[in-house]
């Protein structure tokens, strides 16, 4: 083997992408050599100048092809040649002449993790871009920041030279990254356009269903009702429950009874609490305040005790308590100023001794309610078969002047009260919600069904009473002080009627004669 002199030196690659991948570097082998293996070498070498390219020009600074001879540790050193990118190595010779050298290259000699990083970026996009697409508002400002950074990407690695087949893929990169840039412009502002339309017509039909609402709810609601007014059309909406406070008597009083003078002197501001005793059915003291902040503090109130109460069905009407004398079928009213027994008779059929009470609600076979139209009691009979019964009662000498009948089983129900007349029956949905379902009006003798739903801080509803005064229902729930606000639904008003002056022939006006002096 001739090794006087330089000259030029074929070097076989094996890329992989590991960083510490082997590169096995052999010397020219000997002129025979090539003779017998012309054929099989020019496949390999066809693909060694490119990859020897991307070896020399990236990354970093270009690189000179420029050889210098070092010496090696081997007999071959002294014709190896050594490209100034790559230091001294140690090496063997064989039994040929071949020089075998080991060279230990790092992997950011060649751009391979770039590109596939560009390539890994390049389908996260387009992943990403599907994604987008199949949303109602694509995030077009993400997707462009990204395609920037691509390009930006793409355009570094163009920058560092020609890369033969390499800059082939990465120009069709380069052109793939700029569509997708101009295409997310496009379709940016287009679909902006789209949504600005869109949200304008969207703007204008909650424009004109604001407007529709807020007629339809001066149509219905109108000014408040002053009060003792009936001038309506019936229950339209209940109020969130207000906690006023826990009853007097502790928290151990779940059932009992509370409200509003219901009479109809507006100058009346009596209130009134009558928890009753621990076994949820004997009502045997009661407190009285004159206002309702005297309620609220506790003070300037009058307790009374009695011993013939049965049930939370009390109310109180005109300065008297009305309730269910104990253990009969007997209604009682009670002077409320002197805590003195006015008069006691029975009502006639009604049932006792909780047979046909409300559900969940104990011992409230009889249940009075005061409205704008009178004083009223609400029970079941036999006859009835459970059914619910109204009667309006003379507060004289409770006698029953008129009685209804309705379809509604009383033990189904959770409770009920009057308002102008009209009978609104509730059952419970949940623990924490009724449903004012059913209404009976007394005047015509029609019912017919509602849904107005009546939220709850605790589970039962025991003493249920409406005051006409400031149109609210006044509730006891489980021991607590609730009431609810309750609007109506206002009356229509008809149009005037338009006259016609050319239907009407005015009268000849004769001149008064007047008379000489």
């Amino acid at each position: 083997m001739d090794r006087g002199g330089p000259r030029r030196m074929r070097i076989y690659l094996s890329l992989r992408t590991d960083e510490r991948d082997p590169v096995h570097v052999k010397k020219s082998p000997p002129p025979h050599f090539w003779k017998h293996n012309r054929s099989k070498m020019q496949p390999s070498l066809a693909l060694t100048v490119p990859l020897l390219l991307l070896l020399l020009v990236l990354p970093g600074q270009p690189q000179s092809l420029e050889e210098e001879f070092t010496p090696s540790s081997v007999n071959c050193d002294q014709s190896q040649p050594e490209y100034k990118l790559v230091k001294s190595v140690p090496g063997s010779e064989d039994e040929d002449g071949l020089c075998h050298c080991i060279v230990h290259l790092s992997n950011n000699l060649i751009p391979l993790k770039q590109l596939e990083q560009l390539q890994s970026i390049a389908q996260e996009l387009m992943d990403k871009y599907n994604q987008e697409l199949s949303r109602e508002t694509p995030n077009y400002s993400l997707l462009r920041l990204e395609l920037e950074g691509a390009r930006k990407l793409v355009d570094q690695l163009m920058a560092k030279g020609e890369v033969c087949e390499a800059e082939n893929l990465l120009s069709q990169l380069q052109s793939q990254v700029a569509n997708a840039s101009l295409t997310l412009k496009l379709l940016a502002d287009s679909d902006q356009r789209s949504l600005c339309a869109f949200r304008q017509k969207v703007d204008v039909l909650e424009g004109r269903l604001s407007e529709c609402e807020r007629t339809k709810r001066q149509e219905d609601s109108g000014p408040p009702l002053p009060p003792g007014s009936c001038a309506h059309r019936g229950l339209q909406k209940v109020s969130r429950p207000f906690v006023v406070q826990l009853n007097w008597r502790g928290f151990s009083h779940k059932a009992g009874v509370w409200g509003r003078d219901s009479g109809p002197n507006p100058d009346s501001s009596l209130y009134w609490v009558a928890p009753l005793s621990s076994d949820d059915r004997y009502f045997d003291s009661y407190r009285l305040y004159k206002s309702y902040d005297d309620l609220v503090l506790m003070k300037n109130y009058k307790e009374w005790t009695m011993g013939y109460g049965d049930g939370s069905g009390n109310t109180v009407y005109e300065s008297f308590m009305y309730f269910n004398y104990y253990g009969t079928h007997d209604i009682a009213k009670v002077n409320l100023s002197s805590n003195t027994l006015v008069l006691q008779r029975p009502l006639p059929s009604a049932t006792h001794n909780n047979r046909f009470s409300y559900a969940g609600v104990s011992w409230k076979d009889i249940d009075f309610a005061g409205d704008e139209k009178g004083l009223w009691v609400l029970y079941a009979t036999e006859e009835s078969k459970g059914n619910l019964v109204v009667s309006r009662l003379n507060t004289s000498n409770l006698e029953v002047e008129k009685t209804w009948h309705t379809s509604q089983f009383k033990p189904a129900l959770s409770g009920a009260f009057m308002a102008c007349g009209v009978l609104y029956a509730i059952r419970p949905l949940s623990t924490r919600q009724e449903e004012i379902f059913y209404a009976f009006d007394t005047t015509t003798g029609r019912e017919h069904h509602l849904s107005i739903l009546l939220d709850k801080m605790l589970e039962t509803l025991h003493g249920i009473n409406y005051s006409p005064l400031d149109h609210k229902l006044y509730v006891y729930n489980d021991g607590y002080l609730v009431y609810y606000d309750l609007s109506f639904r206002t009356l229509k008003h008809r149009p005037a009627r338009k006259v016609s002056w050319l239907s009407t022939v005015p009268n000849p006006v004769i001149p008064n004669k007047t008379s000489r002096p």
